[in-house]
């Protein structure tokens, strides 16, 4: 059997494989798999560093199905290639509920599956922040340990989608030449050809942002093997154009928008078996076909060997660095180091914004935790995400631990979760709260792959002042503690400030915002206690001089509002309680008999935050008070709008006064 048959059949292989899946399951998209096909097979059999038996080798090359609609390219290679965990059974239960092989590939459902995609273009700046993470690392640990590319397959949707600009002008400007992306070339969309709705020169586009790029056949593994040894010696990152035929084979269906997103039908099936020579049923791989598949996989396999030779041979210091942070544990002494900061704030009472009291608690963070990568959509001013130790990464130089991210907020988030998943560094960065709009898709997917990433959010109200309202945010506390699995913290000092990161840093599988000040405010918690108090989500902060009549729950710069009003309603004689609630989420977890003994029974119950009501009923009721914002903001200094939109203690008191006498 001639090289080229033997290529022909091992790319039929997927061919049919996915085919068959979306057919049994009469749902999914058969077309880019089977276009793809050729591309999947050189890299699997010719240059991709992977162990299907030890998946999770800190060493592998990533690759990266930004197009993840083609999610059956990918299952069929893991069973192809030998991932144990992929079986013809979760190939024939594709989209079916509880198997590995969902919809689109989902991180955590199968090894072998690097990060999940599906929204489009997501994939691909996960992939930037994959290759920027390898760099990181490689500056710390050098090529023995870390080595490796990120490989993408993306379609003309990845590049349709505005974040595909983001990823590749940050990818091109920081010359991550370890990222290699071939683009699925078809000339299709759901709608029909691309020329419907785009004319864009893909190749200028990237070169312009900086890009090595190159155009081949991609069904030719000769032409697809050469440029990937050309994009190999690139200084810079390289798109390969790579001109497909989408549904390739099918005899009435290839070339057409009819294969993209539809099963082909049991006729078209069969006629495509016959165009293409394939004899087999369905599910079904001849054996000498999976023998070579499955040789691939032990072929590739032997450079995880020669790595872990090069591990042992490691000294013990920076072999036990270098696992930690793979580990993703923290340093051993990081709670030590953040209950003696701790102290030193009750003995301090920084009067200071919480965006302030974020750096500090960073500063300390940063110097005992070496992993944490810092960075700023252009605000680092204003976001205080830079500490002493956290300077910049550069073009060619990144050895360093901050990344000047740009304009870019989405591209940003998404590079964040690619560092995360790919290990060994946790990535935090910052923008204006009201622009986590623009990041939320990325945030969204963290979540749901339930990965470490702190994302910064400051200016976090009204309290911004004379930006006004298209900078104020109001919605976005609410829109961000709907997202499931994601805890939105928002500090209410420095002392909260603290805690809210070592919880950050603490919650491995779960993503973090931190909401935070412009504004000044005061030292709320005076008194050092070991405890993580933020970690119940919320906790009694001041209690009522005899039987509470009044409770009051605030957060962030309200609470010192709260604190207020407290003072006015006991001067009046009625006894008043404040309880802070730093994060809704954290709250929902604790136990029922904590969560009503700290609700109470006060008959007036009173929420404070500048901010929408959305979420405050869990707290006070449908019948309570809620003292904070009920539409956009206003373009003002600070102290004029809290008292234009009523969110003073003053306010807050009065209210709960006439709820008490009705």
């Amino acid at each position: 059997m001639s090289s080229r048959e033997k290529h022909d059949r091992m790319a039929n292989a997927i061919r049919f494989l996915s085919m068959d899946a979306v057919e049994k399951a009469n749902s999914g998209h058969p077309g880019l798999p089977m276009g793809a096909a050729d591309i999947a097979t050189v890299l699997y059999t010719r240059f991709l560093k992977y162990d299907p038996a030890n998946p999770h080798w800190h060493d592998r090359d990533r690759f990266v199905l930004s197009a993840g609609h083609g999610s059956m390219l990918l299952y069929s290679v893991l069973y192809l290639s030998g991932y144990e965990d992929m079986t013809i059974e979760e190939i024939k239960n594709f989209r079916q509920l509880g198997s590995k092989t969902a919809g689109h590939p989902e991180y955590g459902h199968a090894t072998g599956i690097e990060t999940t995609t599906g929204p489009l273009g997501q994939g691909l700046a996960n992939a930037v922040g994959m290759a920027l993470a390898e760099r990181i690392l490689n500056a710390q640990f050098g090529d023995g340990l870390v080595d490796h590319y990120t490989y993408v397959l993306a379609g003309d949707g990845c590049l349709m989608e505005g974040i595909s600009q983001e990823a590749l002008s940050l990818a091109g400007h920081l010359k991550l030449n370890k990222l290699i992306v071939f683009w699925d070339d078809n000339n299709i969309s759901i709608d029909g050809p691309i020329s419907l709705a785009d004319s864009t020169d893909q190749r200028a586009r990237f070169a312009a942002s900086g890009w090595n790029t190159l155009a081949i056949d991609g069904h030719d593994p000769e032409a697809i093997a050469g440029a990937i040894e050309a994009a190999k010696r690139s200084d810079r990152p390289t798109m390969i154009a790579a001109k497909t035929t989408i549904g390739f084979g099918s005899p009435a269906k290839a070339g057409t928008n009819k294969v993209h997103g539809s099963p082909l039908g049991a006729a078209e099936i069969e006629a495509t078996r016959k165009a293409l020579g394939w004899e087999y049923p369905p599910f079904e791989i001849p054996s000498d076909i999976l023998d070579a598949w499955r040789l691939a996989g032990l072929n590739a396999a032997k450079k995880r060997v020669d790595w872990e030779k090069r591990l042992a041979e490691t000294g013990t210091e920076v072999r036990a660095e270098f696992e930690r942070r793979m580990r993703g544990d923290l340093p051993a002494n990081f709670d030590a180091v953040i209950a003696e900061y701790k102290k030193k704030l009750a003995a301090d009472k920084p009067k200071v914004a919480t965006r302030k009291s974020s750096e500090m608690a960073l500063e300390v963070i940063n110097g005992i935790v070496p992993e944490t990568i810092g960075g700023s959509a252009d605000l680092t001013g204003s976001n205080n995400t830079k500490t002493s130790q956290t300077s910049n990464i550069a073009p060619g130089d990144y050895g360093h631990r901050f990344v000047h991210y740009g304009i870019r907020e989405l591209g940003m988030a998404a590079a964040m979760n690619g560092m995360a998943l790919h290990g060994g560094v946790i990535p935090y960065s910052g923008t204006f709260l009201c622009f986590s709009d623009y990041a939320r898709p990325a945030m969204r997917l963290a979540s749901l792959m339930g990965i470490r990433v702190g994302f910064v959010m400051t200016h976090d109200s009204i309290g911004l002042g004379e930006d006004g309202p298209t900078h104020q945010p109001v919605e976005h506390l609410a829109a961000l503690r709907a997202i499931p699995n994601h805890i939105v913290f928002r500090p209410a000092d420095a002392m909260e400030a603290a805690e809210c990161w070592q919880l950050t840093l603490e919650n491995r599988k779960t993503p973090s915002t931190l909401a935070l000040t412009r504004q000044n405010l005061p030292a709320v918690r005076t008194e050092f206690v070991e405890e993580n108090l933020c970690g119940y989500g919320a906790y009694e902060l001041a209690t009522a001089d005899g039987e509470a009549q009044v409770t009051i729950f605030a957060t962030g710069s309200e609470v010192e509002i709260a604190l207020n009003a407290r003072k006015l309603l006991q001067a009046a004689g009625h006894p008043t309680r404040v309880v802070s609630v730093p994060a809704f989420e954290l709250f929902d977890k604790q136990s029922a008999e904590y969560r009503k003994a700290l609700i109470g029974n006060a008959k007036v119950k009173v929420a404070i935050e500048a901010g929408i009501r959305m979420g405050w009923d869990s707290f006070i009721g449908t019948d309570g008070i809620f003292i904070g914002m009920h539409g956009f903001g206003a373009s003002a200094p600070i102290e004029d709008l809290y008292k234009h939109f009523g969110i003073t203690a003053e306010a807050a008191a009065d209210a709960a006064k006439a709820r008490l006498q009705a």
